[in-house]
């Protein structure tokens, strides 16, 4: 990559309002999309007045929305933004996704964080007739989902605290995790040697192993699942680097792009 002059360029002015507004967008999302102008002052640190500044400015654009408790939203216009967004990952993401499938012979997905849910914008599925199957634009919990796992894994603690209290723990299958104390574990054990496995603990019978996507495009994971039957520890310890390396292959990837 070339270098730029744009990195010397001092944050003020103009430049300081844009960096500030898309911060203020990004603090909205990660307390859950929804937030008042104290406590949006409190996680910023930025002054009451420039928060009502920027606020009025983005509720103006459609950025931001006030609802009737004089409490802020992330407003309609994202949404279009949003939308042609994931579908560019999805498509960037595709050809990572088609190699991996092509080693492991299983289905294959990329997943984003959206707000306290991880969302799926890409997917290729396995060869094999009984096969796992996600709707692109599914939205599923963090504490239960492969994907879910490793977003979590690259929050900060008090993020996944906060997330945490805001959606509890609610059991989806018998193996489901329900313990904040075995989840931290979990999401610890995850960080340590990169990857995470879901035991059946969203779709019984299922197993999949997961990797976050590093980069600075925001949390990010991709994933395999397939059939306990066929994902058995064996297969495991082959898949894992697998997926580990596909995380990083496309974390590269959109750095460059």
């Amino acid at each position: 990559m070339t270098g730029s002059s744009s990195a010397a360029v001092p944050a003020t002015g103009g430049v300081q309002s844009l960096t500030r507004g898309f911060e203020l967008l990004e603090t909205l999302a990660d307390t859950g999309g929804e937030a008042g102008l104290s406590e949006l002052a409190e996680r910023t640190g930025l002054a009451p007045a420039t928060i009502h500044r920027l606020v009025r400015t983005l509720v103006g654009l459609g950025y931001l929305r006030q609802l009737p408790s004089r409490r802020y939203t992330l407003g309609p216009r994202l949404v279009r933004l949003g939308d042609t967004a994931e579908r560019l990952f999805g498509r960037w993401a595709t050809p990572v996704l088609g190699d991996l499938v092509g080693e492991i012979g299983e289905t294959a997905n990329l997943a984003v964080l959206d707000g306290d849910h991880a969302v799926y914008v890409a997917q290729v599925p396995s060869p094999h007739s009984v096969r796992m199957f996600t709707e692109i634009g599914r939205r599923v919990p963090l504490h239960c989902t492969g994907v879910g796992k490793a977003l979590l894994t690259t929050l900060p603690d008090a993020d996944v605290t906060a997330l945490l209290g805001r959606t509890g723990l609610p059991a989806v299958t018998d193996t489901t995790i329900t313990d904040p104390d075995a989840l931290r574990a979990e999401i610890a054990a995850g960080q340590e040697r990169g990857y995470v496995i879901d035991e059946g603990e969203q779709e019984p019978g299922v197993r999949c192993v997961a990797a976050p996507v590093p980069g600075p495009h925001g949390p990010a994971a991709v994933s395999v699942s397939g059939p306990q039957g066929r994902v058995d520890d064996a297969a495991l310890a082959r898949i894992a680097p697998l997926v580990v390396a596909a995380g990083q292959r496309l974390g590269a990837i959109l750095a460059d792009t």
